[in-house]
């Protein structure tokens, strides 16, 4: 495939600096690379976070952000096997791991002290030819609609991962926090397709409509709604058997703590600045609560989290916008305004 020697990207040159739409040049893939034609990239609330450099890593700088970026190989390094030029693949927030410490080995790849990541220490993805290690690249069915697969990339497989983290049995309740974003509106999903009873908990009548129609079974409205924990147990009849707070609100974390059922795990999966959560000993203890923090997934939660899209059990609701509209999706995301998923077509 004829690759050009530069592209369209959204860059920043400085932590909260401006976003500049501007050409740069095609990277070339290492030796152990596979160099991806970005057709579409998700956008997550971790691209936020890097380009305001507010969490306690730092990006490396300049940076193209983005790690849901779904597209077609074009060229590879001379020492990748096992792809060929015109597969379909994907950039995920993990680029790659040193693949040889005690994490690697026992398939904790994400916690890997020297992992690189998309869109954070990797140029990822808000460009039109992106890198990506070919040992960690997500592998993408040929024939899949790339704008629809693209959120699974990061969203769907981190959703997917903290509900194993979970540990549940078919039947149970889990309370979904932030049920009708980004993260949520995947993990009601996956959740009614891993045979769980779903609570969604989020803010607004049209986003209670929203869960209810991805298999929420019930919903509790945190606006409307004086209790929340005595809401949440009351349709639990006792609290769910697990929490996955993917909503990025420290008082949402803090009472899924208290609303959980006794055994019951609570999972923390959205990182808010600077955010605690305080478990009560006493109550921890007796309840015997488990609180377990969930990262994103390893290579094989991403290839078990496409197979469940791939089968047409999870349907990413998305908007697609041009990659030089990406600034005013960023403006949506810091207002709590986005339902569902933007995915950016990177030409245009």
């Amino acid at each position: 495939m004829s690759v050009p020697t530069t592209q369209k990207a959204l860059i920043f040159e400085t932590n909260g600096g401006p976003l500049l739409y501007k050409d740069i040049p095609v990277p070339v893939p290492k030796p152990n690379e596979l160099l991806i034609n970005v057709k579409y990239s998700g956008v997550c609330h971790t691209d936020l976070h890097a380009w305001k450099g507010d969490w306690p890593l730092a990006t490396k700088l300049p940076l193209v952000g983005g790690h849901e970026g779904a597209g077609v190989v074009v060229a590879m390094g001379e020492n990748v096997k096992g792809w060929k030029v015109g597969d379909y693949a994907g950039v995920k927030w993990l680029n790659s791991s040193c693949n040889s410490c005690e994490f690697c080995q026992t398939t904790c790849e994400p916690n890997c002290a020297d992992a690189d990541l998309s869109g954070y220490t990797h140029d990822g993805s808000f460009q039109q030819y992106a890198t990506a290690d070919a040992i960690h690249a997500a592998r993408i069915p040929q024939g899949t609609d790339l704008a629809e697969i693209s959120p699974i990339l990061c969203a769907g497989i981190t959703v997917y991962k903290a509900l194993k983290t979970a540990n549940l049995k078919a039947g149970q309740w889990v309370a979904i926090s932030g049920a009708a974003g980004g993260l949520g509106s995947l993990a009601v999903q996956y959740a009614k397709a891993m045979g769980y009873r779903v609570v969604g908990i989020d803010g607004g009548a049209d986003k209670a409509e929203f869960a209810k129609s991805l298999g929420a079974e019930a919903f509790v409205d945190f606006l409307t709604t004086k209790d929340v924990v005595k809401a949440v147990q009351d349709i639990t009849n006792g609290g769910p058997h697990g929490v996955i707070n993917v909503s990025v609100s420290e008082r949402a974390m803090q009472q899924s703590v208290e609303y959980v059922r006794s055994t019951g795990t609570v999972v923390l999966v959205g990182l808010p600045a600077g955010a605690k959560v305080v478990a009560p000993v006493f109550e921890s203890v007796v309840k015997s609560v488990n609180i377990r923090g969930s990262y994103v997934g390893n290579r094989a939660d991403s290839a078990e989290a496409i197979d469940f899209f791939s089968r047409g059990l999870i349907k990413c609701p998305i908007k697609i916008v041009g990659l030089s509209e990406l600034p005013e999706v960023y403006e949506l995301m810091e207002q709590g305004k986005i339902l569902g998923r933007y995915v950016v077509d990177t030409s245009k």
